[in-house]
């Protein structure tokens, strides 16, 4: 038996493992299974107990202006992550400048199309060392008919440095939505005509 068989049989340590994001993939079947058919889930329907174990990295935001969102709730490891309390400042405050232009495409999609969106992001103090992130957008359904996305960002082990968060690639996936029902027209009543002291009301239906 040669060196080199044995060689073979050996585990390559130089592969790299691919990296693995937690919590993106509870998130996805939570946000799924609380839509009604092809529509959007409602912000009311989001329960916290759906997300326990990937909480400390949700954001919720709304839209405020084209390709603009501003965090309102954030998960303490984000917080920690940016080193300051986030809520009431704008989802680019997490990425880089070069990034921001990316970002903003990119939400304006979700909002709009809507869509899903998954985006790759590396480290502005360690450019070209891979994939430290990722960062899942889920649009939501406002009562006041406005537009919310749910995000989870998911780190790499070990969780990166602080820093700016820099786009290496992103994905949407847009979203089909049935049409809204039409309001429904309300029965025509024909003019009152009267007999004697009689009033006889003839409906449509």
């Amino acid at each position: 038996m040669t060196l080199g068989f044995l060689d073979r049989l050996r585990p390559r340590r130089d592969l790299a493992r691919p990296a693995v994001f937690g919590g993106l993939s509870q998130a996805r079947a939570y946000w799924e299974g609380l839509r009604q058919g092809s529509a959007l889930p409602s912000r009311r329907a989001v329960d916290p107990r759906g997300l326990v174990g990937v909480l400390d990295r949700v954001f919720l935001a709304d839209r405020i202006g084209r390709g603009l969102a501003q965090i309102r709730i954030a998960g303490s490891a984000l917080e920690d992550f940016a080193a300051a309390d986030v809520r009431g400042l704008p989802v680019s405050c997490l990425f880089a400048a070069e990034s921001r232009g990316q970002l903003a495409e990119t939400l304006e999609k979700v909002f709009t199309a809507p869509a899903v969106a998954e985006i790759d992001l590396g480290s502005d103090r360690a450019p070209g060392s891979g994939v430290v992130a990722r960062l899942l957008l889920l649009p939501l359904a406002d009562d006041a008919a406005g537009r919310l996305v749910l995000g989870v960002l998911g780190f790499a082990d070990p969780v990166p440095a602080r820093c700016k968060l820099q786009i290496t690639s992103r994905r949407e996936e847009r979203l089909v939505l049935d049409p809204a029902p039409a309001p429904r027209a309300k029965p025509q009543v024909a003019p009152i005509r009267r007999m004697g002291h009689l009033s006889l009301v003839h409906s449509a239906d």
